[in-house]
């Protein structure tokens, strides 16, 4: 007998937003993004942020994601994650790179409900992804 993986989804309500050091560890986490990955925000804070990664996501994107937030430009794209519990949900994304006065890096992240069409559009580009 095979588990599915259970989906939440976001309400249109749901803003998740995390701020993380410039390696991405979580220095901040709301408590929409503790609801919806079922971590308290003791198990996010100072863990990297890759904690909720899903393993359907390629290296790809997130070396993309990478590469543009370290040239202090902002990345948009949809993001599947995972739960604590095994599940997942997806999100639209908007990471901004920030620097404080003292010059360190920061950046801060912004997710909400993707539309349906948003999904299914990442789901076939992340399928020819991991077929290269």
């Amino acid at each position: 007998m095979s588990l599915r993986e259970h989906e939440y989804k976001l309400d249109r309500e749901t803003i998740i937003v995390s701020e993380t050091d410039e390696k991405g560890k979580i220095v901040y986490a709301n408590e929409d993004f503790c609801k919806i990955s079922k971590y308290t925000k003791d198990e996010l804070i100072g863990k990297p942020h890759s904690i909720v990664r899903h393993p359907d996501m390629p290296k790809a994107v997130f070396e993309e994601l990478w590469a543009t937030i370290k040239r202090k430009e902002v990345w948009r794209g949809v993001v599947k994650n995972r739960t604590k519990d095994g599940g997942y949900y997806w999100v639209h994304s908007t990471i901004y790179p920030s620097e404080t006065v003292d010059g360190k890096v920061k950046y801060f992240s912004v997710r909400v409900k993707p539309t349906t069409d948003e999904i299914e559009q990442a789901e076939a580009m992340y399928a020819g992804l991991h077929q290269s």
